[in-house]
């Protein structure tokens, strides 16, 4: 799986343009706090590592599993900490070690998401928030476009989540005040899912 992500990041465009970029943008935003410490979990290229530093976060970690992507990374914004984890390993921060866990169009790629949330949770402060976006696939878009459009079989997309599915998922890993909402693209039509969640328990 590695190497499909290397192969990934090499081949795909260097003037490449996130989607709904400016949604995503106002979301992180509009969570980060002075003195927060961010970690940016599926990084890619760095834009919301910038943006998170930007909105004033104390520190700001990007973590990717491609080596190619820290390349580009690393290139665009040299100031930055950005670190390579392994796809299966670890997350680069000890307990509690972050305030904000952002993953923006990442979950819906991972294998074992269990053991992921559960290293995202045992990184977040007590106090911490989840933030995450996901595409969107209600009942009505699949019914419409069939799964084979969301979901190709040599394709990376390995989940698709429903607000439904995303929120029992995060409940049942110890996430609560979870508030999920869609947006672009018309009702009943909208594209992405925008997820808030909190720690329990810790």
């Amino acid at each position: 799986m590695k190497d499909y992500y290397e192969h990934l990041w090499e081949e795909l465009p260097e003037d490449l343009h996130p989607p709904e970029l400016e949604l995503r943008t106002r979301l992180l935003q509009s969570e980060v706090r002075p003195g927060d410490r961010v970690l940016d979990l599926g990084c890619g290229s760095g834009t919301f590592t910038a943006v998170a530093a930007a909105a004033g976060a104390a520190s700001v970690i990007g973590a990717e599993v491609a080596a190619a992507a820290l390349l580009r990374a690393r290139t665009a914004h040299p100031e930055l900490d950005f670190r390579l984890v392994p796809i299966d390993g670890p997350l680069p921060l000890e307990d509690a070690g972050a305030d904000l866990v952002w993953c923006s169009e990442v979950i819906e790629h991972i294998a074992d998401t269990g053991a992921w949330l559960s290293e995202v949770r045992r990184v977040l402060a007590p106090a911490g928030r989840l933030l995450l976006t996901t595409p969107a696939h209600g009942r009505l878009r699949l019914l419409l476009g069939g799964v084979e459009r969301y979901s190709e079989p040599l394709g990376d997309h390995l989940h698709l989540y429903t607000a439904r599915s995303l929120r029992t998922l995060l409940g049942g890993f110890g996430f609560a005040d979870t508030r999920i909402w869609a947006a672009s693209g018309p009702p009943l039509f909208r594209r992405t899912l925008f997820a808030r969640a909190v720690p329990v328990g810790c």
